[in-house]
């Protein structure tokens, strides 16, 4: 029952944004198109009646995305960041999908602590809060150890949020095989492959030991960076659904007031924020993938604190030397050094021009470095390249999505506290520190080397390995499938039936 089950529930999404009054306030803050806003309310309307109400206390947006469910209040977390995108009024109001989400009873976060760690609350701590924080997957406590008497924040999963998302990733696998079946041209997006992808990060995410070990690594790579912290994991009162790390003291980075009050520099804060998150991925290929303002605090000394771990970023050496190329191209205004590092990465076809390839990157640069400081924006970047790249036959590559997103997210953090922030300009010695130090002679060596010692371990076992290679290529490929032209219709006519929710189910993930 599966297929039904998941047009019902994506007809349901459509109709809980009609119903609830946010799929106007979403479509104005988004400046959708006419046709888009007349097709989507065409056939959302009629099924008004079976959208959720929600808390009809909140406002039209917030609403519609906390009665959907959790995956859904992942996508208003991201809007919540960028009000250069959704406006300041729309943003703030998402804003409280952060981390002031209604919480869920004190009495089942004690009994689940009490499962997991096998001893009740009481003898574990002195004292026990009540919900600090509450977001889509979990809520947090304020708690003091017996043993020691330290501060400490209790992470536990919200009751049967596992099968809350297994639902809403089954829609969105549903919505992304229509997607692919009715349109050839979103093929290139690779749709199911974006949908595995954030099945992989969220399942990562219900897992808190899974969480702690990220916070472990995390914190071994960071150790050295100045103005930036985390809390250290308790790991004796931690398992797969209760995680405690020490407690952070701070203020919300999101809280202008507040900052400005205590004195801090914003642009300096914003400034930090962005070079931290690009120095964490280029130097370590590992960053924290959730850099929303709900994660993090700056300290009294101004260091910013992070923390909540569920989602983490991990690129490899290679992807990260293409994607600091790309930057610096673009940050040097080299179109042509960009074109080249796309095709030598196998990013585009290689049967496409490489010279009208760097010409369509130009028409995308040259407009945003026009622009004064206050408009310049990644965000613009990353879809103009996006436009481009599509016409160019690039595919979705499934590696770089977090990055990607977690970039929008950032720029749009450091922009909620300096408005005028050059992007390129805080960005500039980040990439250069890391293209000096990976992509030059002594880089080239240290590769060199790496290659020298893995072909000497395989030594013995490479002659064997070509031929076999060989063999391969010099098979026939194997025959096409049959065309089932009956399952296509039948599977057509449900993606009809799916209508509105699909379409905001997969712009919800991408």
């Amino acid at each position: 029952m599966k297929g039904p089950h998941n047009i019902f529930r994506l007809m349901r999404t459509g109709a809980t944004l009609e119903r609830t009054g946010a799929m106007g306030v979403i479509m104005d803050a988004l400046e959708a198109p006419a046709l888009v806003r007349v097709t989507m309310r065409a056939l959302a309307w009629p099924v008004k009646w079976l959208g959720l109400r929600g808390d009809p206390e909140m406002p039209p947006a917030t609403r519609a995305l906390t009665a959907l469910g959790p995956a859904y209040i992942k996508f208003g977390q991201i809007l919540s960041t960028r009000p250069d995108l959704v406006g300041d009024e729309l943003a703030t109001q998402l804003r409280v999908l952060q981390d002031k989400l209604p919480p869920f009873p004190v009495g089942q976060a004690r009994d689940s602590i009490a499962h997991e760690l096998g001893a009740p609350v009481e003898t574990l701590f002195d004292e026990f809060s009540a919900p600090v924080a509450a977001a889509s997957i979990a809520q947090v406590h304020k708690a003091r150890l017996r043993a020691t008497g330290e501060a400490v924040a209790v992470k536990v999963l919200r009751p049967g949020i596992e099968r809350a998302f297994r639902k809403d990733i089954d829609a969105f696998y549903f919505a992304a095989r229509m997607v692919e079946l009715l349109s050839r041209a979103s093929r290139r997006l690779r749709p199911t492959d974006v949908i595995a992808h954030f099945e992989g990060v969220v399942m990562g995410e219900l897992d808190l030991r899974l969480e702690a070990a990220s916070a472990s690594e995390f914190a071994a790579n960071t150790e050295g960076d100045p103005g930036f912290r985390l809390p250290d994991v308790k790991w004796n009162l931690s398992s797969r659904r209760v995680m405690t790390m020490g407690w952070a003291d701070g203020l919300p980075l999101g809280d202008n007031e507040a900052l400005d009050a205590a004195g801090h520099d914003r642009t300096a804060l914003g400034e930090r924020v962005l070079q931290l998150f690009l120095s964490h991925a280029l130097r370590d290929g590992y960053f924290h993938a959730d850099m929303h303002q709900g994660n993090l605090k700056v300290a009294a000394d101004g260091s910013i604190i992070a923390y909540d771990f569920g989602i983490m970023g991990h690129i490899d050496a290679y992807t990260r030397k293409v994607y600091a190329e790309i930057l610096y191209g673009f940050i040097k205004r080299d179109y042509q050094r960009v074109a080249e590092v796309h095709f030598e990465a196998g990013y585009v076809p290689a049967d496409r021009d490489v010279d009208e390839f760097a010409r369509a990157l130009r028409a995308v640069g040259e407009p945003i470095f026009g622009m004064d400081a206050s408009h310049i924006s990644m965000g613009s970047l990353l879809s103009y390249l996006f436009e481009v790249t599509e016409r160019f036959g690039m595919e979705t590559r499934t590696e770089l999505i977090l990055l990607q997103r977690t970039m929008v997210v950032v720029e749009g953090v450091a922009r909620s506290l300096s408005p005028n922030l050059n992007i390129w300009q805080v960005a500039r010695p980040v990439v250069e520190d890391y293209i000096r130090q990976s992509i030059g002679p002594r880089a080239a060596l240290r590769d060199l080397r790496r290659t020298v010692a893995v072909l000497a371990r395989f030594g013995p076992r490479l002659p064997e390995m070509v031929e076999a290679a060989l063999i391969r290529q010099s098979e026939p490929p194997a025959s096409p499938p049959r065309d089932n032209r009956g399952a296509a219709a039948a599977w057509a006519i449900a993606g009809l039936a799916a209508g509105a929710g699909a379409t905001w189910a997969v712009i919800a993930l991408v």
